[in-house]
């Protein structure tokens, strides 16, 4: 197999394809870009079917439609699916991006963009992978496309998408491009992602926003209520305060948490990336394992009152913040929802009303990397970065890599071709050319190797 001819002639061309995806605004969460998100997807599946796909179309949902896409070689060989979104986080606040986020740019051979990474930019070189396997004659296999475009809000109609298309989505495998690795110099596997509960909690006090002169000191103050019961969520070794949270968590043993340490990690150039003096977490545990196999709790947003400009002096009668929990492999979201609820409710004095409301949730999963799929992709990349890719634990959550499982089973590689430094979810998100390209050369080589071990297991 041979794809740097085609690649190396193409290249610019394909920045300025996927520059014209990142223009595109597509971010569920907020009502007004709704026809953004429609205009994402239709633009996807017009590069799909340009890039040689067949049946490209968008399949409707409740909300926002899952573009399909496939490319049939022959029954006898196996099928490769695709996963992918086209939604994006928002880009708030916008006045710290240092170029406007929806205006992609490339600086110090960086594409910045709100998408470049996070998933448009990774989600574009399978695209561009399946164009360059077509037109030069070199697609081993079978492959179907499905990008959805509810991902940043919990992949909310997913799983009644996949529970209605079992028969169009069959596979012998799921390859997902929206994890990361640990550099360009230093290659890696994710090998298991987190799970997520995500809360909206509100708490309201009196009936109505009050004169803080006439009442300030007699009625309880909504926002600070919310304060001091989000700050009892967590003790001061940063241990998670609700009974039965760490029930189901995993414990490592000494030899596999050393085995772990063992991942290059530089303490110092993390914190002088992220502007801190000192990390903080839960006693007892690194850096790593805090972010990858312990279980969190954060406080994503809080707001109430006034805050606008100037004074305004109330006392207001609602405060609301979002929390969110990330789930280690064995806890159940349903169970932590339950848990939370219970016991946030619990901390609220007699003088407030507590609402909690579940927003999204999803499981945490562990690829085996004794699976073909996880053997042809650290053949692939073996390949194209001459050193064997390292298996690591992201602390970061896919939830329909486990309904994939569930509902379809179908195992999943997550070969992912981003890095913790591309500012995901936050401004000034990026995504490395090299990086970018690099994901377009890897990418067709997972398809041979998948396609060779597959014969030879039989398939």
């Amino acid at each position: 197999m041979d794809v740097q001819p085609y690649l190396e002639q193409h290249k610019q061309r394909f920045v300025e394809e996927l520059f014209g995806w990142l223009r595109i605004p597509s971010v569920s969460a907020d009502p007004k870009f709704r026809d953004d998100v429609f205009e994402a997807a239709e633009y996807v599946r017009m590069r799909l079917e340009e890039a040689g796909a067949e049946q490209c179309r968008l399949i409707p949902t409740e909300g926002f439609p899952i573009v399909y896409a496939e490319k049939t070689v022959g029954p006898e060989l196996p099928t490769v699916l695709v996963y992918g979104h086209y939604d994006v986080q928002p880009a708030d606040p916008y006045d710290l991006w240092h170029s406007p986020p929806f205006e992609p740019q490339v600086r110090d051979g960086k594409i910045y963009a709100r998408g470049a990474c996070d998933d448009k930019g990774q989600t574009y070189m399978h695209v561009k992978a399946l164009e360059l396997m077509t037109k030069t004659g070199q697609l081993p296999c079978n492959v179907k496309f499905m990008i959805e475009g509810e991902e940043e809000i919990g992949s909310v109609h997913l799983e009644s998408f996949l529970q209605e298309n079992k028969q169009l989505l069959q596979a012998d495998v799921v390859l997902v491009s929206d994890t990361a690795m640990i550099g360009l110099d230093c290659p890696s596997i994710t090998i298991g992602l987190r799970g997520l509960c995500y809360f909206e909690v509100e708490v309201t006090g009196p009936n109505r926003d009050l004169h803080s002169g006439t009442y300030g000191g007699a009625v309880a103050n909504p926002i600070q209520v919310l304060a001091r019961m989000i700050t009892a969520l967590k003790d001061e070794n940063q241990h998670i305060t609700i009974p039965g949270f760490y029930d189901d968590v995993i414990e490592y043993t000494a030899e596999q948490r050393a085995e772990m340490a063992r991942r290059p990690f530089d303490l110092e150039a993390y914190k002088k990336e992220l502007g801190i003096e000192e990390v903080e977490g839960e006693a007892g545990f690194s850096t790593i394992e805090r972010t990858t196999i312990r279980p969190t709790l954060e406080c994503n947003g809080i707001w109430g009152g006034y805050t606008g400009a100037g004074a305004k002096t109330v006392l207001p009668s609602r405060a609301f913040a979002k929390i969110s929990c990330r789930l280690v492999a064995n806890q159940q979201p349903e169970k932590i929802a339950e848990l939370f609820a219970k016991h946030f409710v619990s901390l609220a004095p007699k003088s407030v009303k507590v609402q909690v409301r579940l927003l999204s949730a999803g499981r945490g999963v562990i690829v085996p990397t004794d699976s073909l799929a996880y053997r042809a992709a650290a053949m692939a990349i073996e390949r194209t970065f001459g050193k064997k890719p390292i298996p690591t634990m992201e602390g970061g959550s896919i939830p329909v890599v486990a309904s994939f499982e569930k509902i379809l089973g179908l195992k999943t590689a997550l070969m992912g071709f981003g890095l913790d430094t591309d500012a995901l979810h936050s401004p000034n998100e990026n995504f490395g050319l090299a990086n970018f390209f690099k994901g377009i050369e890897t990418i067709p080589f997972f398809y041979h190797y998948f396609t060779q071990l597959s014969q030879q297991n039989g398939r």
